[in-house]
């Protein structure tokens, strides 16, 4: 019986350990939102969930009346998001980051690829009203999901100006869905709070932040 017993423990003690392991979860996202990723309070946005703390001014980027980005502000400095679907084989940024440079350098523009923090990404400058304007343009390729964030003015050659808005990218999870998309086609937000509602409406007293910011839209 003794023996018996010894036999089964060693058997036991390991459907346990694989029962209480936890599951693998990276330190750094962005994250996709079937993987584990740290539990954080973040602004539900629907196809987008984005962790924002003080001190900066969010707007909803619109399209038509349909919400398609977030824009976060600070000082003199901005970060835009956009989630868009990608195929399977996933690699989208390698083809985007090339349309982007042709179509900076059309506008009059100046990029170069540079690794970043996130991987390859095109640093340089684009017209603006007053002269060239600083821009960094990272991209993060998920599964089926790409994730594109411009970084505007300062931020975009400054690291310290930069730190906050890295630190948002690395943690917003994007929601692809189950429905099929084309590649590069916008993956659709919605505002917080009201799910139905057109985006020129608000409701009175959403305010879906604490001690932060507001969403704001922008057309």
């Amino acid at each position: 019986m003794f023996r018996r017993r010894r036999r089964e423990q060693p058997e036991q003690a390991a459907a346990e350990a694989a029962v209480q392991q936890p599951q693998d979860i990276r330190e750094s996202g962005p994250w996709d939102a079937d993987e584990p990723h740290p539990e954080a309070d973040r602004v539900d946005l629907g196809g987008m969930r984005v962790n924002i703390g003080s001190g900066f001014d969010v707007q909803i980027a619109v399209a038509g009346d349909q919400p398609i980005g977030v824009v976060v502000i600070q000082g003199d400095s901005a970060l835009q998001l956009h989630a868009f679907a990608a195929p399977k084989r996933g690699g989208l940024w390698e083809e985007v980051r090339t349309k982007l440079a042709a179509s900076v350098k059309e506008a009059g523009g100046a990029v170069e690829t540079t690794e970043g923090p996130f991987g390859p990404e095109l640093v340089g400058t684009i017209p603006a009203e007053g002269g060239a304007q600083p821009v960094r343009y990272v991209g993060i390729d998920g599964p089926r999901w790409f994730l594109r964030a411009v970084i505007n003015g300062k931020a975009a050659v400054d690291a310290a100006a930069a730190g906050p808005f890295e630190t948002v990218i690395r943690d917003v999870v994007v929601v692809r869905g189950e429905e099929p998309m084309a590649p590069e086609e916008p993956i659709l937000l919605r505002i917080p709070g009201d799910r139905h509602a057109a985006p020129g409406t608000q409701e009175a007293g959403l305010d879906p932040f604490t001690r932060g910011p507001e969403i704001t839209e922008t057309r």
